[in-house]
């Protein structure tokens, strides 16, 4: 079975969680990806904003962390768990993010449902945490960027109107 949680050296699983979570950060970069040399170049850029080059690095980071942190996770509760439920909720949101803010170009909206992401991200550490400690501390580096995403998203709306 692709899934059996009881199975000790399976690492089969973990490279399921894993190639799931970056497969769904690159389909984010659908929306981004094109729209990043044409409207994006055209913003008004916050002071704070990092170069576009540290972004792809610091995602696939924070995206095998969370991958390792719900396979972590899935070994105690399985799929069918309220702890998965919060994470597939908050990596549904992170996607979103990159439709709204880059497809549809509402940076009023993305900053709205980045903060909802923010509030899933903490709801799910929180959850992953009472599990396995190492799960939950393994989302706050996603928290801490997805919060600074929040401000850099809110620097945009003020400066793009």
């Amino acid at each position: 079975m692709i899934f059996d949680r009881n199975e000790g050296n399976n690492r089969r699983p973990l490279l399921i969680f894993v190639l799931t979570t970056v497969a769904i950060g690159a389909l984010g970069s659908i929306f981004t990806q094109p729209n990043i040399p044409t409207w994006y170049a055209q913003l008004n850029q916050p002071s704070m904003t990092p170069p576009n080059w540290f972004f792809g690095p610091v995602w696939i980071a924070l995206y095998i962390m969370m991958a390792v942190a719900a396979w972590r996770v899935w070994r105690i509760t399985g799929l069918a768990s309220r702890e998965l439920g919060a994470w597939g909720v908050q990596l549904a949101l992170n996607f979103a993010w990159s439709a709204i803010f880059f497809s549809l170009h509402r940076i009023d909206l993305a900053l709205g449902e980045i903060l909802v992401l923010d509030l899933a991200i903490i709801i799910t550490a929180l959850l992953f945490w009472r599990r396995d400690r190492i799960a939950g501390m393994l989302l706050l580096p996603y928290l801490a960027w997805t919060s600074f995403a929040a401000l850099l998203t809110y620097r945009f709306w003020q400066l793009n109107p």
